[in-house]
């Protein structure tokens, strides 16, 4: 190896080190800048907390510790910023449990703003624990976020999501408006919706990577434009990033238009995705219109090719995915075989959905039972 070789070795490795290096010192000053902004909340919450005198004279106390702060650290200490690491305090430490307690004296601050706050959600149920400040694993951004979400379950979701996908602020609000998690929720069981506030979504069989329906707001297509399903998978394949962060975890894009031939017949695939969690290849269909049967039986016969023709002996069962506007649950269940773990039918929505609407029906589908067992 020559010398030039050499130089440039060293310098790719210790560039890398470098990079690491100033990556892990930023995670820790924003891990830092948290845990303190958690402990200066606290410390608010405890020294307002002393009663109804106390508690009036509570917002002048907060504009003149707001004054001296800014006079000594700068911009960063508002009295809205103290007010935020305040709720930040009694949203991820309080105990749960101390709720009934606090709501029954009505005397004290803390106690207003917990009704004001936070039991509208009714977060506050026996056996939750506190959180501890070194749990906090994301930028003080995302949760300031995440604080406005009310429900306890929704928002752990998000933050475990957050995390372990890596997503900007602006992709954890994306995702909340997209109403992933109620989304996820609706097509799973009792036991994998706890699991959703414990582990985030875990995709270990074909089911856990469908999604029901696939929000494509990012598309800019109005809901009830005109537009050909070649126009539709010409714009999946311009926003490309954007459509792998609502496909979800492990996909990589393999083809558009992956051409198969019978004798000489030319099929065409819309588009061919791998999974690197189910080590399998996920196809893709477009359907601008109603879902018909002849769709789901062509769709068998792209999986059938891609199991005998392409994926490798140790690859898992090619999984199909058919996106339209319109279906019939019922036309879709007498169509696919009982036992089928491959082929699946999904709506898809180019507006963000009415989050409101998809919480009342989970509520609605848990009265009936109507969730899977």
């Amino acid at each position: 190896m020559n010398s030039n070789n050499i130089e440039k070795n060293i310098f790719h490795e210790v560039k890398e080190l470098i990079i690491t290096a100033r990556s892990q010192v930023i995670r820790s000053i924003n891990s830092t800048m948290v845990c303190t902004y958690f402990e200066i909340g606290r410390i608010i919450v405890e020294h307002l907390q002393g009663g109804e005198k106390r508690a009036e004279y509570g917002e002048q106390i907060l504009e003149d510790l707001s004054e001296k702060l800014i006079k000594e650290f700068g911009r960063g200490f508002s009295v809205r910023n103290l007010e935020q690491m305040k709720f930040f305090y009694l949203t991820y430490s309080i105990p749960q449990t101390m709720s009934a307690e606090l709501e029954k004296k009505k005397s004290s601050m803390l106690s207003r703003e917990l009704q004001k706050q936070q039991t509208v959600s009714g977060e506050f149920e026996v056996g939750k624990t506190q959180t501890s400040s070194a749990e906090f694993i994301l930028s003080w951004s995302h949760y300031v976020f995440l604080m406005r979400i009310e429900n306890f379950e929704e928002r752990k979701f998000y933050e475990i999501e957050a995390h372990t996908n890596n997503w900007s602020l602006r992709e954890l609000k994306r995702q909340f408006d997209s109403a992933l998690y109620e989304r996820l929720v609706l097509s799973k069981d009792k036991e994998a919706i706890k699991e959703l506030s414990q582990k985030g979504q875990i995709i270990s069989k074909p089911a856990d990577a469908v999604k029901e329906p696939y929000i494509l707001e990012f598309l800019g297509l109005p809901e009830h434009a005109k537009y050909s399903e070649s126009d539709l998978e010409s714009r999946l394949i311009d926003k490309l990033e954007h459509f792998l962060l609502e496909l979800g975890k492990g996909f990589t894009f393999v083809a558009r238009q992956k051409r198969m031939t019978f004798k000489e017949k030319h099929f065409f695939i819309d588009l061919v995705f791998y999974n690197r969690l189910l080590r399998c290849f996920v196809i893709i269909d477009l359907k601008i219109g109603e879902l018909r049967h002849q769709d789901l039986g062509q769709m068998q016969m792209y999986v059938n090719y891609y199991d005998r023709e392409i994926k490798m002996a140790d690859e898992n069962k090619t999984i199909g995915i058919i996106l339209c506007k319109q279906k019939e649950n019922a036309l879709v269940r007498m169509t696919l075989p009982e036992d089928n773990e491959q082929i699946f039918a999904s709506k898809y929505k180019t507006i963000l959905p009415d989050k409101q609407q998809l919480k009342e029906l989970i509520e609605e589908n848990d009265e009936k039972g109507n969730f899977i067992k």
